[in-house]
């Protein structure tokens, strides 16, 4: 990937929550120009299938796309997926395409029928206290679940994430990382997704991101990470070296989160090192992925 090529920055701050819309799903953008960052149809309450929609006809050429979910699960603690399962896939693009084929029947981009299936229910923690007989590595037991190499890395910044495995609490991310995997299989051919698949030297990319990060950078504690208000995004934009909003008043959490990302994004796409961190091997790109920022 070559630094510096991407004219236009556009972060997602994503939901796996079930319905048709989703007031968590939030879109911000910045330019190359060194404006403040601006939400994307700020009075529409997004659908998956909307936020699918404008990758595919409304991205502007040369984007650089954030989205805050984890891209795949891990793999590389267990040499599978779902260990034991004859079925399990062998590579991050196989998995979309095994999620969305068993979801297929799930309205909005859902993705229940993969995590109520008899046998991918075994490797989830899922509501009401049924965690599957699988959901550990049995080499190395961790109570917020399995991890990929890029997670592990995201806990030498100070961040505590969750396994993708884990569907419980106000901190999972497994919902939105399934019901992001549909997006992503749809979007192939079309959208590259760093670095699971090979890139062209100039268009488009997604990357994954964790909103977290993007707030250490500009100064914030990965326990008060979250924003609601125009003052403390503005704070925090500063440091990034990005001009504020000029609106005034409330913001909620996830358009605080895009609106920052982007910004973030800007900035850290020039960075080398972020496009080549040390653990990422051919291997782990291809079955986990990476968290764009976690070096």
């Amino acid at each position: 990937m070559t630094p510096g090529r991407f004219r236009h920055f556009i972060a997602i701050d994503w939901s796996g929550a079930a319905g048709q819309r989703q007031r968590g799903i939030a879109l911000a953008r910045c330019d190359t120009d060194g404006t403040a960052p601006e939400l994307i149809r700020p009075d529409h309450t997004w659908s998956r299938p909307d936020v699918l929609d404008f990758l595919i006809h409304d991205l502007p050429p040369g984007s650089l796309v954030g989205m805050d979910l984890g891209i795949s699960l891990p793999f590389t603690d267990c040499g599978a997926y779902f260990p034991g399962w004859e079925h399990s896939p062998p590579d991050a693009a196989s998995l979309w395409a095994l999620v969305d084929r068993i979801c297929e029947d799930d309205p909005h981009l859902g993705a229940a029928s993969f995590v109520d299936h008899p046998i991918a229910s075994r490797y989830f923690r899922r509501q009401g206290g049924r965690e599957g007989d699988l959901f550990h590595a049995p080499a190395t037991p961790d109570r917020r679940g399995r991890l990929r190499v890029s997670e592990k890395q995201q806990r030498m910044l100070g961040c505590t994430p969750y396994s993708n495995f884990n569907l419980v609490g106000a901190a999972q991310v497994g919902k939105s990382s399934l019901t992001g995997m549909r997006v992503l299989h749809h979007l192939r051919g079309k959208l590259p997704v760093w670095p699971v698949q090979p890139h062209a030297p100039s268009g488009s990319t997604i990357v994954e991101i964790y909103t977290t990060i993007a707030a250490i950078a500009a100064g914030r504690r990965a326990g008060r990470s979250k924003m609601r208000g125009v003052d403390e995004l503005n704070a925090a934009l500063a440091i990034l070296g990005s001009p504020g909003l000029a609106a005034q008043g409330s913001l909620d959490d996830h358009r605080c989160d895009a609106l920052l990302s982007a910004a973030w994004l800007r900035t850290a796409s020039a960075r080398p090192e972020l496009w080549h961190p040390a653990g990422l091997t051919d291997k782990i790109a291809h079955t986990e992925g990476w968290t764009f920022g976690a070096v």
